[in-house]
């Protein structure tokens, strides 16, 4: 019989199992392989198959208003090019974009920081060119050919500032508080001087439009109060300076202009220095007036025409296809669509299309304040930004809040280059809503800053 000591002494040395269970189960598990360590971050860093869901709803809602009001806003067209014709051309464009939009959507937001430069630099190419070379578009030069398609640099310049601007200012944050360095600030102005130079010919709206872009970017980036105020008065300077010195080139331009229209006959129509027109349109400009007391001249009938389509709609509308004022209406298709949208579905219709819009910007809000770095936060922001901004501009000017410019409503109006534009904008917010760590663990957090350049690295300013 065995003793006492060796009975305790098997007991010790046996492995401890529940009864039932086998010895195999209850042995430690083995300590991960190398290779299995590896592909850890791999698995944890895996991405949904697609983008935000609201965005893409958005997306596809504007996309459905679009083909309904451009068909009933191209009376015009359908008179010269046939009943499909402007309608095919224009889905078209749409498909293109829904393309581009999955496309992008499937890159990750660091390959958009990689080559924000190498965009911006082609996007200047083309503006240059066509400052010099480009085709004459209501008394400016706007665009060029490229095969069959017009192309108009002055869109891809907007995504160009915002790209870099985004670039720029995620690589100057300060490490241990919100803000940014002056270094920031002063390449973001060199931008915006250097961009809206060249979109200044074309009109000022765009120019208007690429300085909203930078201040909101510049704000939604942490840039100090102080420095923002600062910024403000430099800009209100300059731009009273340049107001200034319109009037009295205005003088000097015509009597310029007399001497090209003798020497070059059939220029009768271009101004390409634009700064009567624009004085033109300044003076009518009065948000206040009771327009209906005018009468309709060759200068503003674009504008009468826009408010008549307006009344017309009423609160809920004419219902598309019935428009009275699209046959008459320049540039009903494109610059002055919000004014057919509103005499076909009314008041109603046009709240419901600005509240899209605004949906996209809080949508995007929602996404910056989730992510953990700068760069993400500051792109999806800035996309969103420019985006609503250029369908405000475009509302205010044809309800006559700011004065008559042109302007297209993003993914409505008529235009491939506009609606490709907002597509790569599209492309770029969902890139970010898939691929950027949003709320994430330690871990996920750590894995995101291992996969990134450290340029990236900087934290999202909306969470300090």
């Amino acid at each position: 019989m065995p003793s006492n000591s060796k009975i305790f002494s098997d007991t010790l040395s046996a492995p401890a199992t529940a009864p039932g269970i086998s010895t195999e189960a209850a042995e430690p598990a083995a300590k991960p392989s190398a290779a299995t360590e590896k592909a850890k971050p791999e698995e944890a860093a895996d991405m949904p198959a697609h983008g935000d869901k609201s965005i893409w709803g958005i997306f596809i809602m504007l996309c459905l208003i679009s083909v309904i009001e451009l068909y009933s806003a191209s009376s015009r067209e359908v008179a010269a090019a046939g009943v499909y014709g402007p309608i095919m051309r224009h889905v078209f464009f749409l498909t293109l974009a829904f393309g581009i939009i999955w496309g992008l959507e499937k890159v990750h937001y660091k390959w958009f920081f990689a080559g924000a430069y190498a965009f911006a630099g082609i996007s200047l190419i083309m503006m240059i060119y066509t400052s010099v070379a480009g085709d004459v578009i209501n008394g400016a030069r706007r665009s060029f050919h490229l095969g069959p398609m017009s192309i108009q640099p002055s869109e891809f310049i907007k995504i160009s500032a915002v790209f870099v601007i985004a670039k720029v200012m995620a690589c100057s944050q300060k490490a241990k508080e919100v803000g940014v360095h002056n270094k920031a600030i002063i390449t973001g102005a060199a931008v915006v001087v250097v961009f809206g130079a060249l979109l200044y010919p074309q009109g000022l709206t765009n120019t208007g439009l690429l300085l909203a872009i930078w201040m909101a970017m510049m704000t939604i980036g942490g840039t100090e109060y102080k420095k923002l105020f600062l910024i403000v008065a430099i800009i209100g300077t300059l731009g009273y300076g340049a107001h200034k010195f319109q009037k009295w080139q205005l003088e000097k331009s015509r009597m310029e202009a007399a001497l090209a229209i003798a020497d070059n006959p059939g220029t009768e129509g271009i101004d390409l220095n634009r700064s009567g027109l624009r004085e033109g349109r300044l003076a009518r400009y009065n948000p206040f007036a009771a327009k209906y007391k005018d009468s309709i001249t060759a200068d503003n009938r674009q504008e009468m025409y826009s408010y008549m389509a307006q009344a017309n709609g009423g609160i809920i509308g004419v219902f598309p296809g019935n428009s009275r004022e699209t046959a008459r209406l320049p540039l009903a298709f494109s610059d002055y669509i919000f004014a057919i949208v509103l005499e076909d579905i009314g008041f109603v219709g046009g709240m419901f299309l600005l509240i899209l819009y605004l949906w996209l910007l809080a949508r995007a809000g929602v996404i910056a304040r989730k992510c953990h770095r700068a760069f993400p936060a500051l792109l999806v922001m800035g996309m969103a930004v420019m985006i609503v901004l250029q369908a405000l501009f475009h509302m205010a000017i044809t309800t006559g809040a700011f004065p008559v410019s042109g302007q297209p409503l993003p993914l409505i109006s008529k235009g491939g280059t506009s609606i490709l534009i907002t597509a790569i904008a599209l492309g770029a917010m969902l890139s970010v809503s898939r691929s950027a760590v949003q709320n994430g663990t330690r871990q996920e957090v750590k894995e995101e800053l291992n996969q990134l350049p450290e340029e990236l690295h900087a934290s999202n300013p909306t969470q300090l």
